[in-house]
């Protein structure tokens, strides 16, 4: 799987980062299918809320309008534009997925919503400017596997 980054997601990300500092901060992602197996990110709702300094869990009421809203925005277009999975920050940890992770990921996929797959972005800020991440793929049944990250 492929997964690209709209310019003004990075740019939400950045400012949300350097706004929360050391806290971890995150959110879900929302993409638009290229074609199968490549995806690119075109929003995300940003929770600057609950995180703490070493640990963040998305409320989802929290970011079911953030959804409802973009899936007006596109039409309820659902084969193209879609859930794409979960995001948050590290800025104190590498940016890969720790063991709670991805243990909520793979509950995620194997919950009752009917989610076959879905993606975790890890992301930080360094310098203020650059933004290192990871991002890798949970599917049901699967063993979690990395995703390439097109610039």
């Amino acid at each position: 799987m492929r997964v690209e980054m709209a310019d003004s997601v990075r740019v939400r990300l950045r400012k949300a980062l350097r706004g929360a500092g050391r806290r971890e901060i995150g959110g879900v992602l929302m993409g638009e299918q290229i074609e199968p197996g490549h995806f690119r990110i075109v929003d995300l709702s940003i929770d600057k809320e609950t995180g703490g300094r070493a640990h963040f869990v998305r409320s989802p009421e929290a970011h079911a309008a953030a959804l409802d809203a973009f899936f007006e925005r596109t039409g309820k277009e659902y084969d193209r534009f879609n859930y794409l999975g979960e995001w948050h920050s590290h800025p104190r940890f590498p940016v890969s997925p720790s063991t709670q992770d991805a243990a909520s990921m793979v509950e995620l996929v194997h919950g009752e919503r009917g989610i076959d797959f879905a993606i975790l972005l890890i992301v930080r800020l360094q310098w203020w400017r650059t933004m290192p991440c990871s991002c890798t793929l949970f599917r049901r049944g699967l063993t979690p596997s990395p995703v390439e990250i097109l610039q």
